[in-house]
């Protein structure tokens, strides 16, 4: 187990005051950063040798770069963190005059959700593959849809074989010749007439029939005597 820097009894954990900064200020310009852990007795402060740092690092090294982040270090940042992760010292270390902690919360309250806003995965670098959702429909489109769908499913499914199948064009060719068809389905029954001499064969027949009726009305009734 990793021996604490200093004893947490007696120090001060609140706000840095300005007498604070300047002591630590003054002993850092005469001698150094030194060891942090024999700093803040040398230096006649009550604080932590880890809080003497960050406050050295963090706030009074002065070549800190104040001010907002340019464009060209938010792109090395995006490029440090897609090589290096989260680890901000290393980050920081490229980008001259910025603390490590500055570089964090620049990445956690601006980069990160510029990257999520763009659809950038921020642990990864790579893009979201989000499914598109469908658009909904209008009612009419529905509809339409719903109609299509059940004649597609009422029409029988005609299995042909490979050699018998029939092309679109002639298909279509003949839909237009039975569309232009105009069929007459008045039905009328015609006897055949019988041939020239059989008629005259019944002509000749029926005038002998008549002339002989004629003839045997003319003759007398016999009478009969009864003796």
């Amino acid at each position: 187990m990793r021996k604490p820097c200093c004893d947490k009894e007696g120090t001060n954990k609140g706000a840095w005051s300005k007498q604070e900064d300047q002591k630590l200020i003054d002993y850092i310009r005469t001698h150094g950063e030194g060891c942090w852990r024999s700093l803040p007795k040398a230096a006649g402060l009550d604080r932590c040798g880890k809080s003497c740092r960050l406050r050295w690092i963090n706030y009074l090294r002065p070549d800190i770069k104040r001010g907002n982040f340019g464009q060209d270090e938010e792109d090395l940042i995006i490029k440090l963190h897609a090589l290096l992760g989260n680890r901000w010292s290393l980050i920081a270390g490229r980008l001259p005059g910025r603390t490590d902690n500055e570089v964090k919360n620049y990445w956690n309250s601006h980069i990160r959700r510029k990257l999520i806003s763009m659809g950038i995965d921020p642990k990864n670098h790579r893009l979201n593959q989000i499914p598109l959702r469908p658009q909904p429909k209008s009612v009419s489109e529905a509809a339409t849809s719903s109609s299509e769908s059940m004649n597609h499913e009422s029409k029988p499914l005609i299995s042909l074989g490979n050699t018998d199948r029939v092309s679109d064009a002639a298909s279509s060719l003949e839909d237009e010749m039975c569309g232009s068809l105009d069929l007459n389905l008045d039905l009328t029954i015609a006897f055949p007439s019988p041939p020239v001499a059989l008629v005259e064969e019944k002509r000749q027949s029926s005038k002998t029939s008549t002339r002989a009726e004629q003839m045997e009305s003319d003759q007398p009734v016999p009478t009969l005597f009864l003796f």
